[in-house]
């Protein structure tokens, strides 16, 4: 990388330049990341290999972003190998699909030079202050990525491969760009407003009136006896072991705080900084010419604005900002100025020769003990409490396991008695145990067999939220179908409602034949219903199958209405009268934002897609994850 930028233009000015946005990025690039660590692997992609080391930082990234968002439940995942591994495969994922689109891209000649990643940095609405960059707020970034272990190098390559997507995004849409009449048209119909009446005919009242012979049930029981059974059901004991009881008891020590306050001090450490100038020549005779200056005391802010050959610093003057030694160019360490106002001599550059100036030097700062104490505190007592946590999960397992007969020597483990269960079957589990993994292991498990109940204690089961628990199933009922007594008023119900909806159908097809033919008033009042008051629905608000049918219906002509039948969510037949139709209107700044949107979506829809063809056409090999 720093050979790279030795040879492109402008020298250390790109260099600085790029120190200042990108840091340790000039220094030690990115593929000091990209090693395949001694020939081991996480993938390869088409024979590109992900490193381990790339794989462990993207999961390392992934884990602090969980962690700012849960907060104190992140504890959570810690106790949840199966999530712990998901989230790594879920970065091994993004990190495939990263190299694939970065390949893709290669292809197509897409790239984003270092100027152009600075400027996307610079760019950054959060790094700047009044439309304009602010380095301070830049370092203050950097010191905040570093204490979630993110380095400017990889800071620096998501905005790059930020920039690259954009420009794939762009290709993909040149050749789906929709035209404004067609974006027109389509949202006009969108906001298209319709006014209808609805009129109902309940299901309920039908369901009423019907009456069924004991004939019919059991013929109906007969047929469907499949339905009616009895799931299998289970009594259950179980200890349940929970972080946030263990937090409780955690208390910290100052002893505590300040080993971790010592051992984690740089997260805490603001580096010495330094501000430079610089004034660039074309020429070492130029140069030692305007050295000569200097020395003698004309201004380095004019000289630099009136001779430097580098426009950007000169236009403030030479300034080049703040830095830390650890992201400066070579040829700005070589002249190890360390006096606030020292010059240096003449430079030899790429192209070209420089005079540096040290304007400042801004100390190392350590951010003081007392002010983040309470942070510590806290991150020390969860450290705290997700050890005690995991010990004590290895205190009941072995337990449990040492004595599989019953729960009572990993009571004794864990200090108090296990929660005993009433029946209950898979769909109403007890709210205390109802998580994915642990209903698995009741119904699912080795706690049961064709017998019944095996008698044994399970292994811990990790849950969401810092939990975990240890089970055995003391009784067991299989399922079992119910005999034709205990389900004839389910079966009476089912049974009426069948009925009902058959003569519903017929109804409501009739009601709608009369109404088409001019007949409805006398129709609606034998049926005793008729129409509601007009209502405008609007298609974009809608969502029930009586608007359906209600945009569906032509445009009424020479002032008749037009006629449809619906139905709603709970059965009932839906009478739809469609009185007016009143096409949508929009501006051309709507149409627009319309296209905008039309084109984001597409634009995301064609990536996904070519997201998935790019995998399926993949050599993807999988190595070592962990």
């Amino acid at each position: 990388m720093m050979d790279n930028l030795r040879t492109a233009a402008n020298g250390p000015v790109l260099k600085i330049v790029l120190a200042l946005i990108i840091l340790t990025f000039l220094l030690t690039g990115v593929t000091g990341y990209l090693s395949n660590e001694n020939g081991s692997y996480a993938a390869k992609v088409n024979g590109q290999a992900i490193s381990r080391v790339q794989l462990e930082q993207a999961f390392l990234q992934e884990k602090n972003t969980l962690q700012e968002r849960l907060g104190d439940q992140f504890s959570a995942l810690l106790s949840d190998e199966q999530k712990i591994r998901q989230i790594r495969r879920q970065s091994l994922d993004r990190l495939i699909n990263s190299t694939l689109i970065e390949q893709y891209a290669n292809k197509l000649n897409l790239s984003a030079s270092d100027e152009q990643v600075a400027a996307g940095i610079r760019n950054l609405p959060f790094l700047q202050t009044d439309g304009k960059f602010d380095n301070k707020k830049y370092q203050d970034y950097l010191d905040s990525l570093a204490r979630s272990n993110i380095s400017p190098d990889i800071f620096a390559e998501q905005v790059r491969k930020d920039l690259i997507n954009r420009q794939l995004m762009q290709a993909l849409l040149g050749s789906e760009i929709a035209l404004p009449a067609e974006i027109k048209q389509e949202v006009k119909l969108a906001l298209q407003e319709r006014t209808v009446r609805f009129a109902t005919l309940e299901l309920k009242s039908i369901e009423a009136k019907q009456t069924v012979t004991d004939e019919e049930l059991k013929n109906y029981y007969d047929a469907n006896s499949k339905h009616f059974t009895v799931p299998e059901k289970v009594k259950i004991s179980y200890l349940k072991m929970d972080a946030a009881d263990e937090l409780k008891n955690i208390t910290v020590s100052d002893a505590d705080i300040e080993k971790y306050y010592k051992n984690n001090l740089a997260k805490y450490t603001k580096l010495e900084q330094k501000k430079y100038s610089f004034i660039q020549l074309d020429s070492d005779v130029a140069a030692k010419s305007v050295l000569d200056e200097l020395n003698k005391g004309a201004d380095f802010s004019q000289l630099a604005s009136e001779k430097s050959t580098d426009k950007f610093s000169a236009q403030k003057g030479g300034d080049l900002g703040w830095m830390e030694d650890r992201a400066m160019p070579d040829e700005l360490k070589s002249v190890n100025l360390t006096k606030k106002g020292q010059l240096s001599d003449v430079v030899k550059l790429a192209n070209g020769y420089a005079i540096f100036r040290l304007d400042d030097i801004k100390p190392e700062v350590i951010e003081p003990l007392a002010d983040v104490r309470s942070e510590i505190e806290k991150i020390v007592k969860q450290e705290k409490a997700v050890d005690a946590f995991y010990a004590l999960q290895r205190k009941v397992s072995d337990a449990a396991a040492n004595d599989n007969e019953s729960l009572a020597a990993a009571e004794k483990a864990a200090g108090y008695k296990a929660i005993t269960t009433d029946w209950f079957d898979r769909t109403h589990i007890p709210a205390d145990i109802n998580f994915s993994q642990v209903v698995e292991t009741i119904f699912s498990g080795n706690l049961i067999d064709d017998k019944g109940t095996t008698g044994t204690n399970s292994d811990v089961i990790s849950v969401e939220g810092d939990r975990a628990f240890i089970i055995r199933v003391d009784e067991f009922k299989p399922e079992s179908v119910q005999p034709f007594e205990q389900a004839k008023n389910e079966v009476t119900e089912l049974v009426k409602r069948q009925k009902a909806e058959k003569q519903l159908q017929v109804e409501s097809e009739k009601l709608l034949a009369s109404l088409k033919e001019g007949k409805g008033e006398q129709a609606l009042k034998t049926a005793g219903i008729q129409f509601g008051q007009p209502t405008i629905i609007k298609r974009l608000e809608e969502t029930n199958q009586a608007s359906d049918v209600a945009f569906s219906l032509p445009h009424p002509k020479d002032g008749k209405v037009e006629y449809g039948l619906a139905q709603d969510e709970l059965g009932n037949a839906v009478l739809v009268e469609l009185d007016k139709v009143t096409p949508g209107s929009i501006s051309d700044e709507q149409v627009k934002q319309y296209m905008d949107g039309y084109q984001y979506q597409t634009g995301n829809i064609m990536l996904e897609s070519l997201m998935l063809n790019l995998r399926d056409e993949a050599d993807i090999k999988y190595g070592q994850m962990e």
